[in-house]
């Protein structure tokens, strides 16, 4: 008998069997969703549609910006700096918007409007988890209206006796021109950016200060560029007993040395034996952050500081308003070169003496470099000369210095210009100063352009002073707009019709820097 086996049947695998997935209806639109994954029985697209995530955050609201000094005020009493469309700007939009902070911002970004319109609008996308594995991304734009307030720093700018410290730039010289190349370091590094109110008075500058901090930042600053002496005082405003609280005012006085470039300084006898030995009559060829004198008879020169000189104070013999214009008939370099100086033995004769007498003068000079027969040349005449000075008296009736004074001393080359006037293609800011109640007069309004016209010259000739200042391109047509802003055109002195234009320096246009404050929209208008 035998048995019949049925035929094997294959079995088919879990993973080829098809699977149908949980479908259900969207609540709202009826559209089939996967119930599996779904979250709140609601499609994707009625998900956007009914779900808000950005409710509560305002649409609307307000920035305050001072006028004065364009800060922007960062609540509660903050004051900001930030440029248009700035990151800085972003953020102290973002900043305004409550309930920001609940949700992930994704992007933000400015969107354009007119200049004019006092309106500011932002593009925000933020992000949040509706429901669990569902995340939802919305964008929604934010405009802000940008009002007024003055800040507490420009109000007491404009409120008399609300600064809190002062200080006091004096020197006691009777020109301008280190206060000028002073002015312009100032300015080059941005020293005076704290100030409230620069306020012009006899013999120098007063700088106020609402707070302490920046006066003593910006006596640091002197003391980095100039040989200063500093005095400080303080002066008590108002105290309350109950909580021992005090107010003080401060002031900061700041004595700069009373040498100048170009000056001629007589030392005393042992004082010039202390700074190596040098010739106590010499001439000051730059003032930094030390007097550095030089004797033109060896090239020998003396750093002076500002401690040292303090501890024996002198005053110049003489300064450039003295100076007298020779002439160069011979001149042959006999010496060593040290640095820019060479030595050389000059013959030179008064220029006003010229057809009236034949005397001439031999000294020996700095200078040698750059003299050449025929040259005009300024320096002192100190034969026939009296000077009211005890350390030239001293000098005087010393035995071993009296012999070596020279009849004349040249300090620099003189260069002949036209009497025609004409602007350079260069020029200087200033700072905006308050005159006050010593309004100039008219003498001394001009001897204070002829200050400024000598030190113009200065800068000319100088590379090496012209180096520390910052020099602008000067604009032709908007000289008269630039006097009213502030800013100060060079212009040429009248002087005698002796020479040409082609030996008198000049400055490249490489060296001079573009005055952004001149790119305005009112270029465009014109």
């Amino acid at each position: 008998m035998s048995m019949d086996l049925d035929a094997p049947v294959p079995l088919l695998s879990r993973s080829l069997i098809p699977q149908t997935a949980a479908t259900i209806v969207c609540c709202n639109c009826g559209a089939e969703i996967d119930g599996t994954t779904s979250a709140g029985a609601l499609c994707n697209d009625c998900i956007k549609l009914t779900i808000d995530i950005s409710q509560g955050i305002p649409r609307e609201a307000i920035l305050l910006i001072c006028r004065d000094c364009e800060r922007w005020l960062q609540p509660p009493d903050h004051w900001v700096t930030a440029a248009p469309e700035s990151r800085e700007l972003l953020a102290l939009c973002l900043r305004k918007l409550n309930r920001l902070s609940k949700v992930r911002i994704i992007d933000a970004k400015f969107i354009w409007t007119e200049p004019h319109s006092r309106r500011i609008k932002v593009q925000i996308t933020i992000q949040q988890e509706v429901f669990q594995g569902t995340i939802l991304q919305q964008t929604f734009d934010v405009e802000y209206v940008v009002n007024y307030k003055q800040c507490p720093d420009c109000a007491k700018s404009f409120t008399a006796n609300t600064w809190r410290a002062v200080v006091q730039v004096r020197q006691k010289v009777p020109h301008k021109r280190t206060f000028l190349y002073l002015e312009q370091l100032i300015l080059k590094h941005s020293a005076h950016r704290d100030t409230i109110n620069i306020k012009e008075v006899k013999d120098g500058l007063d700088f106020f200060y609402s707070q302490r901090n920046h006066a003593e930042k910006f006596v640091d600053f002197l003391t980095s560029v100039a040989p200063v002496r500093k005095k400080t005082a303080q002066e008590l405003i108002s105290m309350d007993i109950h909580t021992s609280s005090k107010s003080y005012k401060f002031s900061f006085s700041m004595e700069l040395v009373p040498i100048c470039k170009d000056d001629l300084v007589t030392l005393p006898i042992k004082f010039a034996k202390s700074m190596g030995n040098i010739a106590p009559l010499t001439i000051c060829y730059r003032v930094g952050t030390s007097v550095n004198l030089l004797d033109p008879q060896t090239l020998q020169t003396a750093d002076i500081s500002a401690s040292a000189y303090w501890r024996s104070p002198f005053s110049s013999l003489a300064d450039v308003q003295e100076l007298v214009e020779f002439v160069v008939m011979d001149i042959e370099p006999v010496g060593p070169h040290k640095g820019r100086f060479l030595l050389g033995e000059a013959t030179v004769a008064r220029a006003s003496d010229l057809g009236a007498n034949d005397t001439t003068y031999f000294t020996r000079t700095h200078l040698g470099g750059v003299l050449h027969p025929g040259d005009l040349v300024m320096g002192y005449h100190l034969t026939g000369t009296n000077f009211n000075n005890p350390n030239y008296e001293a000098l005087e009736l010393n035995s071993a210095y009296a012999s070596k004074i020279p009849d004349v001393m040249l300090v620099k080359k003189s260069y002949a210009r036209k009497k025609k006037n004409k602007s350079r293609d260069w020029k200087l800011k200033r700072l905006n100063k308050d005159e006050g109640e010593l309004l100039p007069k008219k003498q001394d309004q001009q001897r204070l352009e002829r200050d400024f016209e000598m030190f113009l010259r200065d800068v000319e000739e100088d590379r090496e002073l012209r180096s520390t200042v910052a020099l602008y391109k000067a604009q032709q047509q908007k000289k008269e707009r630039d006097k009213m802003q502030g800013v100060e055109t060079a212009s040429i002195a009248e002087t005698e019709e002796t020479g040409n234009d082609e030996d008198i320096p000049k400055i490249d246009m490489e060296e001079l820097l573009d005055d952004f404050d001149e790119l305005n929209v009112e270029d465009e208008e014109e």
